[in-house]
């Protein structure tokens, strides 16, 4: 009777695949002498035994990373709830536009007069992402959101410090982002934590307590992080700069709010956005991205050069110099002497990233990206009140683009929300994320985003109240899941306190 193996052959590590001899590849005589390592590395860094590399055929290493490559999940394969990151699909024409020789083949250093398309797409994006987000002037360079956050927080420290105001401490709601705190830091300011009100919004009260003398700005996004819509923007701005301090907007959770309010119209002044949230751009991966930052007119002079502009003639030329460290800056009105925290990235930042989210927004146009927040929060608004019966809800007023829940009402059943997550990869869904904000204690936390159809989001509502009955019926399923996967359940502590980090096979 034929055995069938446990393992799948696409399952084989690569040094299972290995077998002595076998060779992938095939290189030309070395056309230079030969000298050994010993005589160009000092003996005591020289390893005493070799390397354990794998001995494959080509097809071995093919198959083994092709096999590699479909464990991989992503939003064109599958559902994506990740509440916080919107997962939206990318359309491909975006990638299409990102690939024309035109824009994909030219380099930052031609002459002005050869780049004048490229000129004008960052000059238009530039001027739509002010006009979305309510700001006068917009920086293109920043490779991240957290990139932006840094850099929208160094203008807003050398703004007071152009004023001789010696401002230390950044407030932060305890639903922040962990990025926002963790910016401030890195900009050599001192966190304040703001507790949240039992509605999920900002304590004005505390918020008062918290402002001083000493404020240099409050870090807020709004929808916030629990996804509710702060209804007292306007008093929370108003607080915060009568103390003399500035509103700094994450722009994390703009996909709700495109087309419909604005954060330069709530008091904010300045903002990033996360391109590969909000535009669709690629998200993840450890590739290029974007967080381009708007300022208001007041903190326009700091703004990261070199930035694009129109000139009176029609042409499109680099405002600031182009040499690496440059502070120069025409045009600020001050005689050339620039007060720009300089240059944060490299030429103008990931041109690929922009051209993609010049696409978008071109693509769809005003009523377009209004849509697309709308149906972001009818999504998210559908998915919760479908799993309010078998969740807790700690915030069950009506969300915006993502809502969370908590999974503490299958503790009387012995099951956690991490249960949960390990149980719906079986049913081939990416997990939500889980146990963020940390103010909602077994938190779920769900953004549907507004790409995905009525069909998908019931296909995983049903698999989630499944998940809960079973938690219900019969917990030892949940315990011990996944079991579908290629890696079941592992010891996690076993695992942050022992990791193993190298192979000794083969």
């Amino acid at each position: 009777m034929l055995e069938i193996k446990d393992t799948k052959p696409d399952e084989l590590l690569i040094f299972e695949r290995s077998r002595p001899g076998r060779i992938g590849y095939s290189l030309p005589e070395c056309d230079v002498p030969a000298v050994p390592a010993g005589e160009l590395v000092p003996q005591e860094m020289l390893r005493a035994d070799g390397l354990a590399f794998p001995e494959v055929y080509e097809v071995d290493v093919i198959r083994h990373y092709t096999a590699l490559s479909r464990r991989n999940f992503g939003v064109d394969n599958g559902f994506y709830p990740l509440g916080s990151c919107t997962m939206k699909y990318n359309p491909k024409i975006n990638e299409d536009v990102a690939r024309y020789p035109g824009l994909a083949k030219i380099h930052p250093y031609q002459p002005e007069e050869s780049l004048q398309g490229a000129l004008e797409l960052m000059y238009r994006l530039q001027q739509d992402l002010a006009g979305i987000t309510g700001m006068d002037e917009v920086t293109l360079q920043p490779a991240a959101g957290a990139h932006g956050e840094w850099t929208g927080l160094m203008m807003i420290r050398a703004y007071h410090e152009s004023r001789g105001d010696k401002r230390t401490k950044v407030i932060v709601p305890d639903s922040s982002h962990g990025t926002n705190p963790a910016s401030a830091s890195v900009a050599g300011f001192e966190t304040v934590t703001l507790p949240s009100t039992a509605r999920g919004m900002v304590d004005l009260d505390a918020l008062r307590a918290a402002v001083g003398d000493d404020t240099a700005a409050l870090m807020l996004t709004n929808p916030n992080t629990l996804g509710l819509f702060e209804e007292q923007i306007g008093q929370i701005a108003d607080i915060v700069h009568a103390a003399g301090g500035l509103l700094y907007y994450d722009g994390a959770n703009s996909n709700a709010i495109m087309g419909i309010t604005r954060p330069g119209d709530m008091g904010f002044d300045v903002v990033h956005l996360n391109l590969h949230k909000t535009m669709s751009t690629p998200h993840g991966g450890g590739g290029p991205g974007a967080g381009p930052v708007g300022v208001k007119k007041l903190l326009a002079p700091f703004l990261p050069q070199p930035t694009v502009v129109k000139n009176e003639s029609g042409k499109y030329a680099i405002r600031g110099s182009r040499a690496e460290g440059s502070t120069d800056r025409a045009g600020d009105g001050d005689g050339g002497t620039s007060r720009s925290i300089g240059r944060v990235k490299a030429y103008y930042g990931n041109f690929g990233i922009l051209v993609r989210a010049y696409a978008y927004i071109r693509t769809l146009g005003p009523e377009g990206l209004r849509q697309v927040s709308e149906n972001a929060v009818l999504n998210a608004n559908y998915m919760m009140k479908r799993l309010a019966p078998y969740f807790e809800m700690p915030y069950p007023d009506v969300c915006k683009h993502e809502f969370v829940m908590s999974g503490s009402g299958l503790a009387k059943y012995g099951i956690r929300t991490l249960d949960v997550a390990k149980r719906l990869l079986d049913f081939g869904y990416h997990p939500p994320t889980i146990y963020f904000p940390l103010n909602v204690e077994e938190c779920i936390m769900i953004e549907p985003t507004e790409t995905e159809s009525k069909e998908t989001l019931d296909g995983f509502i049903d698999v989630m109240i499944a998940i809960a009955k079973e938690a219900e019926t019969n917990p030892e399923i949940l315990l011990n899941a996944p079991y579908t996967t290629p890696v079941t359940r592992l010891d996690e502590t076993g695992a942050a306190r022992k990791p193993v980090l190298n192979c000794a096979c083969g």
